[in-house]
């Protein structure tokens, strides 16, 4: 039976619920706004607390017996060619953690691409899997990782043939992609599950110009952020199964343990009405946020000391395999500021904020959302920062390693150092110690150090030298970074 895009399970649900005149003796307490806080009421509106009802009891009867979930998730599924789809509202931090938790278990071996988001070693902190790190691959030059190769999971697996599955980031938040179709096959010949962390990629599914996405290219599991690069709302996530190496029982009880009791509705309404906005005009939107880029990628160019990264940056031997324009990475490097510099200036004088920043780069994000308008305030603002760069103080210098100084000893299960008997102990007595946390540049979120890593001094020199240039370091016990956790010895 051909699926009808034309429909929207949730929001019809949400609009019966408000034409039936419903009368809740249930949470939310709110009761449809009439209790909210007026000053809350004004600044959100009404809208938001009309859309926030129970799942169940609410949207849906008690037993659930109207599907409605159900049924966005299966439209969900066929839009993006997936067989079962799930919807969270905890974002891919819990979705990329329960396809952990259906593919290995405690004490089992998972391969990992050592450029992995924190909630994927947060996932392997609560499960007790055994990490084996797949090695990005790394331009010196840019000081930059791209996804690792199908040649480097091979050979993971060839060492390590126990292992459960493999996990690959693809896009990276700077755009860089993995050959998927190409890791797939590696570990389908072993018959072992692949996990794809696409977290950038819900647009993916919806032009030809865009790289592969993962259920295209064979993976069986894949995450995906609703609210990165679509229209949802933030939290708004999907992962999404195929295939016959994890039964989509196991996976649905996974996230069951992960997951709220109490899922937002009006995240789920995000979700599905992206789903229904993408399979009807998909195409169209996602071609015009790809011309739309392609002319402010060019106007960038045209501005003295700033490059936006392209393929020729990024892709080739031994860097990534496809790019994804959209991100808009904005190398600096010939304004003599950093990423940290820009992004607080185009903040407090023109009001524009970036996303990804470095010690090198801002990226400025382009999606369907945005037209000429958007792009040329973005556009003057980036002339403005051009033309006060000379005026900014002087860069603070950051020790960046070398790829192979940033590669740690993990001397230690992260489950193991991160719950076991711990000290704070001064940065400069740190080095050759075990980390029993996590540090990690924010965003993009890709951890320095991880709990079970053995210190070294090039890596805290750079945390260090970072944080003094403007680096936002949120996991660590101690923010300032005088002092590091580290296991007992």
């Amino acid at each position: 039976m051909t699926a009808d895009h034309t429909r929207a399970p949730v929001l019809e649900a949400l609009d019966e619920y408000r034409r039936k005149g419903h009368l809740s003796f249930t949470p939310p307490g709110h009761k449809q706004a009439r209790g909210a806080d007026p000053a809350v009421r004004e600044i959100l509106g009404d809208a938001v607390f009309h859309g926030d009802v129970l799942a169940s009891g609410g949207l849906d009867d008690r037993l659930t017996r109207g599907r409605v979930l159900q049924r966005a998730q299966e439209l969900m599924a066929d839009a993006v060619h997936a067989e079962h789809t799930y919807f969270s509202t905890c974002g891919s931090s819990l979705s990329v953690k329960a396809a952990m938790l259906s593919v290995a278990g405690p004490h089992e071996k998972l391969l990992v691409g050592r450029d992995a988001h924190k909630s994927v070693v947060a996932g392997l902190i609560i499960s007790g899997i055994e990490p084996v790190w797949v090695e990005p691959r790394w331009d010196a030059g840019r000081n930059l990782a791209h996804p690792p190769s199908a040649e480097e999971f091979d050979r993971a697996f060839d060492a390590h043939p126990d292992a459960r599955g493999a996990l690959v980031t693809s896009p990276t938040p700077y755009g860089g992609c993995a050959d998927l179709r190409a890791i797939a096959d590696v570990c389908h010949r072993r018959s072992r599950p692949l996990i794809v962390d696409e977290a950038w990629g819900a647009h993916l599914p919806f032009h030809p110009d865009l790289p592969s996405w993962a259920m295209d290219a064979g993976a069986d599991i894949c995450v995906t952020s609703i609210h990165k690069m679509g229209s949802g709302l933030e939290q708004g996530s999907v992962f999404h199964l195929q295939g016959d190496l994890v039964p989509p029982e196991l996976l649905g009880m996974r996230a069951d343990l992960l997951g709220t009791t109490s899922p937002s509705v009006l995240i789920f309404a995000g979700l599905d009405g992206w789903r229904r906005q993408m399979a009807l005009h998909g195409k169209a939107l996602m071609g015009g946020a790809l011309e739309l880029a392609a002319e402010v990628r060019a106007a960038i160019e045209e501005i003295d000391g700033l490059h936006v990264n392209d393929r020729n940056d990024f892709c080739g031997p031994g860097l990534a395999d496809d790019l994804d324009p959209l991100p808009g990475v904005i190398d600096l490097t010939g304004l003599g500021i950093t990423g940290f510099q820009a992004a607080d200036w185009l903040r407090e004088h023109r009001h524009i904020d970036a996303h990804l920043v470095d010690h090198r780069r801002i990226g400025a994000q382009i999606t369907h959302g945005d037209d000429r308008e958007t792009t040329g305030e973005l556009l003057e603002a980036l002339r403005d920062l051009a033309r006060a760069a000379g005026d900014l103080p002087r860069a603070p210098r950051v020790e960046v390693p070398s790829p192979p100084e940033l590669r740690m000893e993990q001397a230690v299960l992260p489950r193991d150092a991160f719950f076991g008997p711990a000290e704070s102990v001064p940065v400069s007595e740190a080095a050759g110690r075990v980390a029993a946390e996590m540090i990690t540049p924010y965003p993009p979120g890709i951890p320095a150090v991880l709990p079970g890593e053995r210190l070294t001094e090039p890596v805290l020199a750079y945390l260090r030298t970072g944080l003094d240039a403007g680096m936002h370091l949120p996991d660590p016990e101690d923010p300032e970074l005088e002092t590091v956790r580290v296991l007992v010895k």
